[in-house]
């Protein structure tokens, strides 16, 4: 598999990230329901941004992408964990997501929680697996850089700070921090495992984790203009009219502003960019990311 386009690249990396966990889930699997809850939720379609950025990263050192499915399906059923766990009624409390029903509508609360868990330590089993690599240094760099960003120091972290400032008044200091750790740290994750599989240095490395972590604000703070501008974001249509919060989460738009909100979309797509300069053409996959995710319409 070779990267070109970005739009085929991503439609290649959404093929092979389907067929791979697939196959790490075992279909037919008798003993409880608990694998059909996981394949139901993370099988479901989705734009998979977090292992492309893994795979795009991994290729600019010439690591063959073939050998990152298994790294990239860890860190999507990482993700997956954290949707089913926000759509839970003591969380986001939301009926629907990508269309289809919630894991915990779908089959019941404890289900949906039992799947999540089941999700975010199996990827921790694969992390551990000589066939994500042959290297039991780099195996345990990739599993203490993913669980440091999934924790509460990161991912959890921030979703701790989202639920904590529900229709809250929040500082633009901490909705900034919120969104790094509840958005950014999996896409810092992502991005810096795939330098971590190709060996990279710890130069090249850094460099990657400034991209992605600009990357990450850029993304929320283009979700939240969608958000403002009355755009689905990660659900459809049918979701939103489905199901209505009664409260809201902190957006950054409320905070500084729709113009000012578009202005630091712009600085922070620079920034991301101006990180890969040490890469020069062999980055153009990541920079044309950027494009992809702050022009986006959904």
């Amino acid at each position: 598999m070779e990267f070109n386009s970005l739009r085929e690249s991503m439609a290649s990396c959404a093929f092979y990230m389907q067929k791979t966990m697939a196959e790490l889930l075992p279909e037919n699997f008798s003993d409880s329901r608990i694998v059909e809850a996981m394949r139901y939720s993370s099988l479901s379609e989705g734009k998979r941004v977090r292992p492309f950025l893994l795979m795009a990263s991994a290729n600019i050192f010439n690591f063959p992408i073939l050998k990152t499915l298994h790294c990239a399906s860890a860190i999507e059923f990482v993700h997956v964990y954290s949707l089913i766990h926000d759509d839970l009624p003591s969380m986001d409390n939301d009926d629907f997501r990508r269309g289809k029903l919630s894991n915990h509508k779908k089959f019941n609360e404890a289900t949906a929680i039992l799947a999540g868990d089941a999700l975010l330590t199996f990827a921790f089993e694969i992390l551990s697996s000589a066939e994500t690599h042959s290297s039991a240094e780099i195996r345990c760099e990739l599993i203490k850089t993913l669980s440091t960003s999934a924790g509460f120091r990161g991912m959890v972290g921030g979703q701790m700070i989202d639920i904590e400032n529900i229709d809250k008044n929040i500082s633009e200091e901490r909705i900034v921090n919120l969104h790094r750790l509840k958005t950014g740290e999996l896409f810092m994750a992502s991005a810096e495992c795939g330098a971590i599989l190709a060996g990279a240095s710890k130069e090249e490395r850094s460099a990657i984790r400034y991209y992605a972590h600009d990357l990450g604000l850029a993304f929320q703070i283009k979700d939240d203009i969608l958000d403002h501008l009355g755009t689905p974001i990660g659900k459809t249509e049918i979701d939103e009219i489905a199901h209505k919060k009664p409260k809201e989460n902190a957006s950054i738009v409320d905070i500084i502003g729709f113009e000012r909100s578009n202005q630091q979309l712009k600085i922070l797509s620079e920034q991301a960019k101006s990180h890969l300069n040490i890469f020069g053409e062999k980055a153009n996959l990541l920079n044309d990311l950027v494009d992809f995710l702050v022009n986006r319409n959904i």
